[in-house]
């Protein structure tokens, strides 16, 4: 349905996308929420030091696309459940390394486990197909719009992007 000025909200591309990962986001939320109590960008946070290993918390903001705000508190968060260690950077005294603990990396997998299920069911709704067709898209437009280029000027993780929800 376009407006009075012609703009159709239901087929811009930055509306749906955000829609659809509101959508998908918060039923796969509603699980870990209800299982371990943690918020998204614990979960987040969470995730990245799983999947990557020893970073900084600029750096789990810049794979999760979090505000430094949002990682600094998930971080402690985390922390204070003893699923998190700081350690400092010989290189830097400003920074310091955050990994995962012994108990952080068996909740890390037990979610693991619970993001692969839930991963299973979406495609088993979407189909096969229809997902590799959606996994392909995602592809192209993080990888054309994450680059940074002469015609665009993508956003630090860190810095200039809105609040997000938790």
């Amino acid at each position: 349905m376009r407006d009075e000025i012609g703009f159709e909200l239901e087929t811009f591309l930055p509306y749906r996308l955000n829609r659809a990962a509101e959508f998908v986001g918060l039923r796969f939320a509603t699980q870990y929420k209800e299982k371990f109590g943690l918020t998204r960008p614990e979960w987040r946070a969470l995730a990245a030091l799983g999947s990557v290993g020893r970073m900084r918390a600029t750096e789990i903001g810049a794979h999760s696309a979090m505000h430094k705000t949002k990682v600094s508190r998930a971080v402690y968060s985390l922390e204070q459940r003893r699923w998190l260690k700081r350690t400092g950077d010989e290189r830097d005294r400003r920074s310091e390394k955050l990994e995962l603990t012994a108990a952080g990396k068996r909740a890390y997998a037990e979610l693991s486990a619970l993001a692969s299920a839930y991963q299973a069911e979406l495609v088993s709704l979407l189909g096969a197909r229809d997902m590799k067709a959606l996994t392909n898209g995602l592809g192209a437009v993080e990888k054309l719009l994450a680059a940074p280029s002469r015609h665009n000027a993508s956003p630090r993780a860190d810095e200039n992007l809105p609040a997000e929800k938790s």
